[in-house]
C-alpha cells in the first residue's frame, strides 16, 4: 500500500532548489577600483534576483508573496523528507504517518482498530487535519499569482501543460467538486486545481469548510476499508516491516542521486 502523496506536484520539489539559489547568490567580491555599493546598484549586475524566469514574479516580490513562496519550500522539502520515510513508518509507526495524513497509514490503523486498538478515533481527527495541512498554501499562492505560476509548474513539458490544462479546466468548472476529488486516492495535479481556486475567487472560508468535511468523510473511509481488511493487513506489515526501512534507505539514496545530477548538470549550463 503507497502513501497518499505528500508533496502534491512534483514541480514544487524544485521550489527548494530556487529558495537555496536565491540565498545562496554570493555577494560581488570588492576589487580593486570597484565600489561594492555600485555591484548592488540595480542594473549593475544586468538582472536582479527577483527577475529569475523560474520564480513566479518579474518584479519586486512583497513580504506577503516571499512569505508564500518560502511555505511553497517548506511544503516541498517535506514531500522529499516524507516520501523517503514513509516506508519504514508504515512498517514500525503507521499511527504517526496516518496521523501526517498517509492513506495507506490510515488503512492500517483501521486494520489495527479490528485487532483491538484503541488510537483510531484520535487518528481520525488528526489524519482529517494531516491531509490538507498544506492545502491553504497552493490556494494563497494561486490567489497571489495565478497563472504565473501554473505556467511554471508546468515547465517546458508538453505532457504538464496538457494534464494541467486539464485539471484547471476540471477546477474552473466544478469548483466543490474540485475540493472533493482532491482527497482521493487519485492522480491529481492537486497544486494546480487548489492554485487555481484561489486564482478563481474560492472563498478561503468555503476553501476551508469543504476540505475539512471531504478530508474528514473520507479518512473516515479509509478507516473503514482497513477495518475490513482486518487482520491480514497487518500480518503483511507484520512480515514485512522490518525490511521497510531498507526501502526508506534506497529511496535516499535516489533522491540524493537525482539531486547532484540535476545540480551538476545546472552547473554546467551555467557554465556553457
Amino acid at each position: 500500500m503507497s502513501g497518499r502523496r505528500q508533496s502534491p506536484c512534483p514541480a514544487l520539489i524544485q521550489v527548494t532548489g530556487r529558495l537555496a539559489r536565491v540565498s545562496d547568490t554570493p555577494r560581488p567580491e570588492p576589487d580593486a577600483g570597484v565600489d561594492p555599493d555600485a555591484a548592488e546598484q540595480p542594473g549593475a549586475t544586468g538582472q536582479e534576483w527577483w527577475q529569475d524566469p523560474s520564480l513566479p514574479w518579474q518584479r519586486k516580490p512583497t513580504r506577503a508573496e516571499i512569505a508564500c513562496f518560502t511555505w511553497l519550500g517548506v511544503a516541498a522539502a517535506y514531500g522529499v523528507v516524507i516520501s523517503i520515510l514513509r516506508p519504514g513508518l508504515l512498517g514500525s509507526a503507521p499511527l504517526v504517518l496516518a496521523s501526517l495524513g498517509s492513506w495507506s497509514g490510515v488503512v492500517l490503523t483501521g486494520a489495527l482498530a479490528q485487532g483491538g486498538d484503541p488510537w483510531w478515533p484520535l487518528v481520525w481527527v488528526l489524519a482529517t487535519v494531516g491531509f490538507l495541512k498544506f492545502d491553504w498554501i497552493y490556494w494563497w499562492a494561486g490567489k497571489l499569482w495565478g497563472r504565473s505560476l501554473i505556467e511554471i509548474w508546468s515547465g517546458k513539458s508538453e505532457r504538464a501543460r496538457r494534464w494541467n490544462a486539464r485539471a484547471e479546466r476540471f477546477a474552473r468548472k466544478y469548483e466543490t467538486l474540485a475540493l472533493i476529488v482532491n482527497f482521493l486516492p487519485i492522480p491529481l495535479p492537486r497544486a494546480v486545481i487548489l492554485a487555481v481556486l484561489g486564482e478563481a475567487g474560492t472563498t478561503l472560508k468555503k476553501f476551508l469548510t469543504v476540505s475539512v468535511i471531504s478530508s474528514f468523510i473520507t479518512t473516515g473511509g479509509y478507516l473503514a476499508i482497513g477495518y475490513w481488511i482486518g487482520q491480514p493487513a497487518v500480518a503483511v506489515m507484520d512480515t514485512y516491516g522490518r525490511y521497510l526501512w531498507y526501502v526508506s534507505l534506497a529511496i535516499l539514496v535516489v533522491v540524493v542521486w537525482q539531486s547532484w545530477r540535476a545540480s551538476a548538470s545546472r552547473t554546467k549550463a551555467e557554465a556553457g
